[in-house]
């Protein structure tokens, strides 16, 4: 949410994971319009300027946005590498990418715990470097709403 202003006005914005839509839903009510993937949207209400799109992101099958581009991309608690390419090459010049998920050292905590599911250290880094200006980023120990390592990164593409 801190970093959501730094979205182009109007950009169009990608919810990958995107759960209850906690994401998608600020970004709709920031005039932005929204595409929400997750394998289930049960959880996900109906809302003005969010196109809901329901996919299996890790059942081997190509990306499911094709060649759509986006202003902003927004991701938080889920890790798939094998997406990261098509995640990364979705977001269009200028365009912003906001990443919140475990990492290494989380294990301590409960799940997610396998290797995995937990990035490593830097690793939000070195996706980006090369492609976008990072301009904030961080790997620590968070309290709220329990204790758990993460990373995360709010950067733009070149």
């Amino acid at each position: 949410m801190q970093w959501a202003g730094l979205v182009p006005a109007g950009a169009a914005v990608l919810d990958l994971a995107t759960g209850s839509g906690r994401n998608a839903l600020h970004f709709a009510a920031r005039g932005h319009r929204v595409t929400a993937v997750d394998i289930d949207l049960s959880r996900l209400p109906e809302a003005e300027g969010v196109e809901r799109l329901q996919a299996d992101l890790e059942n081997g099958h190509p990306w499911p946005l094709g060649d759509r581009r986006f202003g902003g991309v927004v991701v938080t608690k889920y890790l798939h590498r094998p997406l990261m390419p098509d995640l990364l090459e979705a977001i269009e010049p200028g365009g912003v990418l906001l990443y919140e998920t475990f990492m290494d050292g989380n294990q301590r905590f409960g799940r997610p715990s396998r290797p995995e599911h937990l990035l490593n250290d830097g690793e939000l880094l070195e996706l980006v470097r090369g492609k976008f200006s990072v301009i904030a980023y961080e790997a620590r120990l968070i309290g709220e709403p329990h204790m758990a390592m993460v990373q995360r990164i709010a950067a733009r593409r070149l």
